[in-house]
């Protein structure tokens, strides 16, 4: 289950283990659940490239938590979304996440000539996918324990 890239960040310093903390899992959940609620409205108010980001940050904080949660520290983005996959095999929300980042960065670093409708439709599918993936995250992490967390720590020096 050795991945190069991991490894690479591991080596790094830009990932590793740390104390599991609810506190951090806490404020992240909170940052997860703005971010939510910026996507909404900036949706109703047709900012489409911005809810798209925000979308994506939702799901993206709430992955940090769960991280914090368990104890592991990732400062890159697609490596904590490949550990999403690897270390919690959670296959489909790291295909809605994996989907959200590429929009967000077509979105935010290029300039596109698609029309309004196709971004409105990519827009409230990205914002339904954030809502999906929170609601399914926030499951996971609640159902965490001592015992899965020694597990997942465990697990993690293997990778």
């Amino acid at each position: 289950m050795k991945n190069k890239f991991l490894n690479k960040l591991k080596k790094e310093g830009k990932l590793g283990l740390v104390d599991s903390s609810e506190d951090i899992c806490s404020s992240y959940s909170e940052k997860s659940a703005n971010c939510l609620k910026s996507a909404k409205l900036l949706l109703q108010n047709n900012l489409y490239e911005n809810s798209i980001g925000m979308s994506y940050y939702a799901m993206y904080n709430l992955l940090l938590a769960l991280l914090f949660r368990t104890g592991i520290k990732c400062e890159n983005h697609g490596g904590s979304i490949i550990l999403l996959k690897l270390l919690f095999a959670k296959d489909e929300l790291y295909t809605l996440i994996s989907g959200a980042k590429k929009e967000r960065i077509d979105k935010q670093y290029y300039v596109t000539s698609e029309k309004e409708e196709i971004t409105k439709e990519i827009t409230d599918e990205l914002f339904n996918n954030a809502e999906d993936f929170v609601l399914r995250l926030k499951l996971v992490i609640s159902n965490l324990d001592n015992e899965s967390i020694d597990k997942l720590r465990e697990n993690f020096e293997n990778i």
